[in-house]
């Protein structure tokens, strides 16, 4: 089973070989292919009732005798192919991430991670990949991203989403195979709500390094005298966060 992300936000269109071929006429195809029988041999292809991008033949046994594949070399398999689950994690008050991504600073990635970061960069309209775990009752803190949409795919647990606008947040709850979305730009946040944990696979719309602001980024930021102008607070309330305490 695979989960497919693709960077277009339009209708996806896709040619498959055996819809390609059906559709040339047999002496074009005859010509271009050059089999023995010629244009004999190609009328002996028929094309079936079902699509064979999603149903397999029922009798591939006995089609096909050999399906084995030699590795290609690392340098050209980790343009394309990356061990996400074997990733290094990035833990977080709540949860973990683990990483599919462009990074600017390549100090510390391994000579395969710096090739998969580097096809990424080099590439247009590609994504960036993650997982994001949420423990039982944790919370991905209310945050935005400057450059990227994003789309997750719930794969276990359940949860809350919430998408905080100018003087409204919108909420709705999350389970298994459901399919979230949030706009660039849009600061939303993620709490799981059951025993087990909540776990997603995002896509991100850049291949360039994610740029991210959270809450508390924003808020440990700003000078306490500005806050307490805006929340009509005394000054020294502010301390009562951890980082101003410090």
């Amino acid at each position: 089973v695979f989960l497919l992300f693709f960077t277009t936000h339009e209708e996806l269109q896709t040619l498959d070989v055996d819809d390609a071929f059906f559709s040339t006429p047999e002496d074009i195809a005859a010509r271009a292919l050059q089999p023995q029988g010629g244009v004999n041999f190609i009328r002996t292809f028929k094309k079936q009732a079902e699509d064979q991008a999603v149903n397999l033949p029922a009798n591939l046994k006995e089609l096909v005798q050999n399906a084995t594949y030699v590795q290609s070399p690392d340098s050209l398999v980790w343009q394309y192919f990356y061990n996400l689950k074997g990733a290094a994690e990035y833990p977080f008050p709540g949860g973990v991430f683990q990483w599919a991504r462009y990074r600017r600073n390549g100090t510390g990635l391994s000579e395969t991670e710096k090739i998969f970061s580097e096809s990424l960069n080099k590439h247009e309209n590609t994504l960036t990949l993650a997982t994001l775990r949420i423990f039982s009752n944790g919370l991905g803190q209310p945050h935005f991203h400057f450059n990227a949409n994003e789309m997750g795919y719930v794969i276990s647990g359940c949860g809350q989403a919430g998408v905080i606008l100018s003087g409204v947040t919108s909420t709705f709850n999350i389970a298994i195979g459901d399919v979230i979305f949030f706009p660039v730009g849009t600061q939303h946040y993620l709490k799981s709500q059951c025993d087990e944990d909540l776990l997603l696979i995002l896509a991100y719309s850049t291949g360039n390094q994610l740029e991210t602001l959270r809450m508390k980024d924003y808020f440990q930021s700003t000078a306490d005298h500005i806050l307490a102008q805006l929340f009509f607070k005394h000054q020294a309330e502010f301390k009562n966060f951890p980082w101003a305490a410090r």
